[in-house]
């Protein structure tokens, strides 16, 4: 199973259900060459959505809900997305509520169900996997590319969590390359 925004950007996938975080990342018109906009039609955002929880339930084993989305969704998602953009490019943002219930399961561990339908449905499994990557220390991987040009989101797995990047050759050789030439010009070396 495969998240299907991140998919295109040719991407590992964040572990766990940080990956469905990614993902929504991912759904933007970003890249290069520039994906569409998962979000832009209902249609299309329907199927994102589809395919995302069930990635979700076969990465986690959880029971991930169904979720209808209605064109009254789109706008509060397409927000959502640009507010987790912002706090994962590491900018202050809005801050974000969404409905969920503390659960003790039968196996004694205490869990974070989500609550609501349509998009805060969405935004409740978002904000329960970055808490799970919170606890996990993940959460600080989670990334979007430098190059103003692409943003797509990815998961640092260098050692030292440095990457800003998601591609070194497609972004980061090229923007390096740029800012050389440009020092080169100036004579600031």
């Amino acid at each position: 199973m495969t998240w299907p925004a991140t998919a295109r950007y040719d991407l590992s996938p964040a572990p766990g259900s940080l990956g469905f975080v990614q993902d929504l990342l991912n759904t933007m018109s970003a890249g290069r060459p520039r994906q569409p906009d998962l979000l832009a039609d209902i249609a299309s955002a329907r199927d994102w959505a589809g395919e995302a929880l069930a990635a979700l339930a076969w990465e986690t084993g959880l029971d991930v809900p169904a979720v209808t989305l209605g064109e009254n969704d789109l706008d509060p998602l397409r927000d959502l997305r640009v507010d987790l953009h912002t706090h994962v490019a590491r900018a202050d943002g809005p801050e974000h509520q969404a409905g969920v219930v503390v659960r003790l399961g039968p196996d004694g561990r205490v869990r974070l169900e989500p609550r609501g339908t349509g998009w805060r449905a969405l935004a409740s499994l978002t904000l329960i996997a970055i808490a799970d990557a919170q606890a996990a220390d993940t959460w600080r991987r989670l990334k979007t590319c430098r190059n103003p040009r692409c943003e797509a989101a990815f998961f640092d797995r260098s050692r030292n969590n440095s990457g800003t990047w998601h591609d070194v050759r497609v972004c980061g050789n090229p923007a390096n390359l740029r800012a050389y030439r440009t020092r080169q010009r100036t004579g600031k070396n």
